[in-house]
Parts: C-alpha cells; sequence; structure tokens
C-alpha cells in the first residue's frame, strides 16, 4: 500500500510553521481531553489538533473498515491492535483530507467547529495503557562511558554486550505523559565513607535521553517474531526520558539490576510518531564488532536519521542546551529489540512499550546523562545563568526534542518537559 501521506510536496490548508515538527507529513496520534472535557484519539497539523472521533462521525473516514468507537476511546491501543494496513489507510486518508487542494471540510464552517483545536484548548494525556514495558541497554558509547567509570576501561563492555540486545522488563504504572512534575526518589544509599545503608532523598537524579517504540499485538505464548517482519509490529516511536537516581542504583543493582532507581517515573512525548513517517530518514547503523548470530542479522537500512538534545531549565532563568544526540548512534536497533525479546516466545502486545537506553554519541557533547556529561560529578555543566549541574536539582525542568530533516521536510516529535519537585510530602 502506497504511503501517499509522506508526499513531500503536499501543503495543508492548515497554517503550518515552516520549522514546525508537524506538518502534513507527519500525522502522528495521540489522545486529549477537549474544551468540552471530553477525551479522544487525534492527530495534529502545525499547532492545531484535530478530533479524529469527531472526524470519524462525521463520515470522513466511510470506506475504511472501522468500528463506529474506535476514536472515541481513552488510549490508542485498540486501533495501534488493527494492524499496520489500518494505520496506512487512516494516515492517507487525514492526509487527503487536510490538503490544500481538497475543500470538502476546509469550506466547512460547521464540521471545522467540531473537529479543530488550538493546542491551549486541549490537555495531552498518556497516548497508551503500557501493559509492559522493557527498556534495552543498545547504545555502545553509553554502556562504553558506564563501563569505563565503574569497572576496568579496558575491558568496559561485558562479555554479552556486542552478542545480544541487553534488557531489563522494567514497570509501567509511573510512566507519565510530558507536563506532569516527578518527586525527587528516597531509597537506601551507601555513602562513600559508610559500611552501612542509610535511607534518604537521592542526591544524584540523572536523566537518560531514550527513545521508545509502542508495539501492536504480534505473537501468541511460544511464537518467535523473525526478524524480516519485526517492524510490522512497530506502530511508533515517543521521545523518552527514563529518569534514573544514580545513587540508589550502585547500592541495588547487584545482583538482578536497578530497581527503585528506575521505577520511581519516566516521562513520554505524549505524541506517537510512525513508522511510516519515519520512512524516509531511514540510515545505516553501526557495523557489527562481532558476529552476530542468524537470528539477529539483518538485511537494508533499520536505524533512524533522528536528531536529539536535552536542556536544562533552572527555576525562573533560561534553558541550557547540555546534549545533542542521535538516535541513528544506537548499536542494536528496534527490528533486532524486538526478535530478540520474542525469540524465547514472550508475547508482545498491543500498547507494549520498548525504551532504547539511553542514547549516547561518540563525542562528550553528545552523550545522552548527565552521569557521563559531568563524569560522575568530576566536571560540572555550567548553565546559562552561572550555575553548574552535577546532576539534578529539586525545581529544574529537563527538556527533551527531537526532530528528522530531508529535503525540507521536517519530522518531529515535539518535546517532553518535565519539572523535578522536591521529596513528596503529604
Amino acid at each position: 500500500m502506497p504511503l501517499s501521506a509522506n508526499n513531500p510536496d503536499r501543503k495543508s490548508w492548515l497554517h503550518v510553521d515552516k520549522n514546525s515538527d508537524f506538518p502534513i507529513q507527519n500525522i502522528p496520534f495521540g489522545v486529549f481531553l477537549t474544551r468540552d472535557d471530553i477525551i479522544t484519539i487525534g492527530t495534529r497539523i502545525g499547532d492545531t489538533a484535530i478530533d479524529l472521533g469527531a472526524l470519524h462521525q462525521l463520515g470522513y473516514f466511510d470506506g475504511i473498515p472501522l468500528t463506529e468507537d474506535i476514536f472515541l476511546q481513552d488510549t490508542l491501543n485498540d486501533f495501534i491492535a488493527d494492524g499496520r494496513k489500518t494505520w496506512r489507510l487512516v494516515r492517507n486518508r487525514i492526509a487527503e483530507i487536510f490538503d490544500s487542494e481538497n475543500t470538502t471540510l476546509k469550506n466547512n464552517k460547521k464540521h471545522k467547529e467540531i473537529v479543530l483545536f488550538r493546542l491551549d484548548e486541549i490537555e495531552m494525556q498518556l497516548p497508551v495503557h503500557i501493559g509492559d514495558y522493557t527498556d534495552f541497554y543498545s547504545s555502545k558509547e553509553h554502556a562504553t562511558n558506564v563501563g569505563t567509570m565503574f569497572r576496568d576501561p579496558d575491558n568496559a563492555l561485558l562479555p554479552n554486550w556486542l552478542h545480544i540486545p541487553v534488557g531489563y522488563h522494567g514497570r509501567s504504572s509511573s510512566i507519565i505523559p510530558s507536563g506532569i512534575p516527578v518527586h525527587r526518589p528516597q531509597g537506601q544509599t551507601l555513602p562513600g565513607d559508610s559500611k552501612a545503608p542509610v535511607f534518604g532523598p537521592s542526591k544524584l537524579v540523572d536523566f537518560e535521553l531514550e527513545m521508545a517504540f509502542i508495539t501492536t499485538d504480534a505473537n501468541d505464548l511460544g511464537e518467535s517474531i523473525p526478524i524480516e517482519e519485526a517492524e510490522e509490529y512497530i506502530f511508533g516511536l515517543v521521545l523518552f526520558n527514563d529518569w534514573s537516581a544514580r545513587d540508589i542504583q550502585k547500592w541495588e543493582y547487584v545482583p538482578l539490576g536497578p530497581f527503585l532507581a528506575k521505577n520511581f517515573a519516566s516521562s513520554i512525548s505524549p505524541w506517537i510518531v510512525t513508522l511510516d513517517a519515519l520512512e524516509p530518514y531511514r540510515v545505516e547503523g553501526p557495523k557489527p564488532i562481532k558476529p552476530q548470530l542468524d537470528y539477529l542479522k539483518y538485511k537494508g537500512k533499520k536505524s533512524f536519521d533522528i536528531n536529539l538534545e536535552v536542556a536544562i531549565q533552572p527555576k525562573g532563568a533560561k534553558e541550557t542546551v547540555v546534549s545533542k544526540s542521535n538516535f541513528k548512534y544506537m548499536y542494536w536497533n528496534m527490528a533486532q529489540q524486538l526478535t530478540h525479546h520474542t525469540i524465547n516466545g514472550c508475547p508482545v502486545n498491543s500498547g507494549d512499550m520498548m525504551g532504547s537506553g539511553t542514547i549516547s554519541g561518540p563525542t562528550p557533547d553528545s552523550y545522552g546523562s548527565m552521569l557521563e556529561l559531568s563524569w560522575k560529578g568530576e566536571k560540572p555543566i555550567k548553565m546559562k545563568d552561572g550555575t553548574e549541574r552535577k546532576f539534578i536539582n529539586d525545581h529544574d525542568t529537563v527538556i527533551m526534542r527531537g526532530f528528522c530533516e530531508k529535503d525540507g521536510t521536517r519530522i518531529g516529535f515535539g518535546e517532553v518537559s518535565t519539572k523535578l519537585l522536591p521529596v513528596y510530602k503529604k
């Protein structure tokens, strides 16, 4: 089925700023609360939010096999479960409706009043019910940096790292959309001058620059997904700030990995950008350093050229960009991650989320965490207001952005912005 929604020459009759992340070629999907307190599934072109539930009820999706309530829900799970054929039909139809040459909705004032919203008239929600969440550890640069800090620099990567996409099963209850603040976590830590742990607030709260992909129903228990089919089950991607408490993590992670250090919060951007929209931005990924087992070998371009940046905004001050990285640096790609995840027969469901792991590039200004940027706090980062950061302070806001750009077309994710508040007190 052709991806007519991706036509780079298409223009919309809705206003779109030149540097907007959301031209008519994007057509992401999200969930929002309208000015009438109605929750609906929608999309966005420029700075206009579009109520897909209302659009469907008004007959604009006639001819596409959709249930009557597919967009009248508080999550995208059922729509995602319909599969790639449906996603493409809907995206193509939306592109047709809002094409500058199509006047059907453009000239219908009554329908436009029902369907279209300014961004200040809506409140974005978590786009999917995340039943399961897996976090990978797939950036060679990040894994090497962490291994260098805490182990032998000559053996920074553990023996298994170049052979399998390392991951762990996280929790989904504290995954939140952009704009929801998080509180500094508490837990056990082992101070450097102590032989016994103490309880208290984490002193080393950090961000992790990640992206996450959302899956559809993929396989039955016992069935694996071959790598050549893996992308058929990936709906799209979001920006992902996987918050971390480094001092809690250092004490607890042996032998089973992170627990309280990671489960207090993770933040995602609210608009899911489909894999179809990212199709023009495919690039070659890093070449394997060691031979990979057959089930992980792939053909074609499985990486995506997505520019990423992280900024820190102290309270009452201007933001400072502290990192510029790129999704293409990932050593293990999404197809490999999903294939490995299911090779033992683990079922994957609609709305499951899989984090990339911290995305670090080859240079110090492209590292994806404060742990690396400040090198364990040994090299503080200076803010525009003159203050310094080793890790994240209370009342700091961490902002992550991402976009692709090629041949004059830009596809972006907006941002995920989260303020860190002091320890929660009743």
